[in-house]
């Protein structure tokens, strides 16, 4: 059975006792008086069950039993400020950390993360990924995570307001015209491979029937786990994808996707930035969450 550790307290007091061969100097730098060190050494030698110091006429000094000890506690000790002091000691050492949607980091995010870098270099950020809400243990500073924006727990503010519109390849899209003529409508869809991403409610099914098509069937579907590969297809030439206007317009300004029907839809459904309530805010938190609603508030529809 492995021997009762001292308490902590007392460790440190034997310490400092030990540093300074004197009770009364080690109660001053601990703001104790010197009958509760005492009372503490005493405690430590009990449970220890040797004697830690000489008590002489003018002063103390180590036993050999005490002398063995103290290295080993002043290392100990000194760890445990250290690895304190970096994980807790004022957020000084530790990054902001953020989850966030990978196909959002990816087409949002990422490219304006540089500005965010150079206004406030002195922020450390570390940005891991999401794929499905329910999977995604609170322990973050910040989320950026796509839904309706009511997560019990959570602060929202809102960063998208998007227009769902079917992309794809200009290449595809030409394959998809052989042998038609007049006007480009969703029902060519019938001739294509539709890219489905899980997860979405306001998805394929959703923007065909609001569009007045709800029994369109395609001649080929495909499912992912995320829009992001959905995108990835489309500009590969394998099918046409349910893009979100936020995500896809530098595709759509580099000509890797074309948008090939007037019909679009706005989207109830968004990417939010998720603040937990009930956990302690990261010195750097608010800076992030201004600088992010700012840049999204710049989108042309954000309200």
């Amino acid at each position: 059975m492995k021997k009762r550790l001292p308490p902590l307290n007392w460790l440190r007091t034997f310490e400092l006792s030990a540093q300074h061969l004197n009770f009364t100097q080690a109660a001053h730098e601990l703001n104790l008086t010197q009958a509760a060190i005492s009372q503490q050494i005493k405690g430590l030698e009990s449970q220890l069950g040797v004697s830690l110091f000489k008590r002489l006429p003018r002063g103390l000094e180590l036993t050999e039993a005490g002398r063995a000890y103290i290295p080993v506690v002043h290392e100990a000790i000194e760890r445990l400020v250290v690895a304190t002091d970096e994980l807790f000691g004022q957020n000084r050492n530790r990054d902001l950390n953020i989850r966030v949607s990978l196909v959002f980091f990816n087409s949002w995010l990422a490219p304006r993360l540089g500005e965010f870098r150079q206004l406030h270099p002195e922020v450390g950020l570390r940005i891991s990924s999401n794929i499905w809400t329910d999977q995604t243990p609170v322990d973050a500073d910040l989320e950026i995570r796509h839904g309706l924006g009511k997560w019990s727990g959570f602060s929202c503010d809102r960063l998208s307001w998007d227009q769902l519109i079917p992309v794809c390849s200009p290449t595809y899209m030409d394959m998809a015209l052989k042998g038609h003529s007049g006007e480009l409508t969703p029902k060519l869809l019938s001739n294509c491979t539709l890219l489905h991403v899980l997860g979405y409610n306001e998805g394929w099914g959703h923007w065909l029937n609001k569009n007045g098509y709800p029994e369109l069937k395609p001649a080929q579907s495909m499912q992912l786990d995320s829009l992001l590969p959905a995108l990835e297809l489309a500009v590969q030439n394998q099918g046409v994808a349910l893009g979100r206007t936020c995500l896809v317009q530098a595709q759509l300004d580099s000509q890797q996707l074309i948008a090939p029907f007037s019909q679009s839809l706005s989207t109830d459904e968004a990417f939010y930035l998720a603040v937990p309530d009930n956990q302690h805010q990261h010195a750097d938190a608010q800076t992030f969450r201004t600088w992010l609603i700012a840049e999204a508030k710049k989108h042309p529809e954000a309200e």
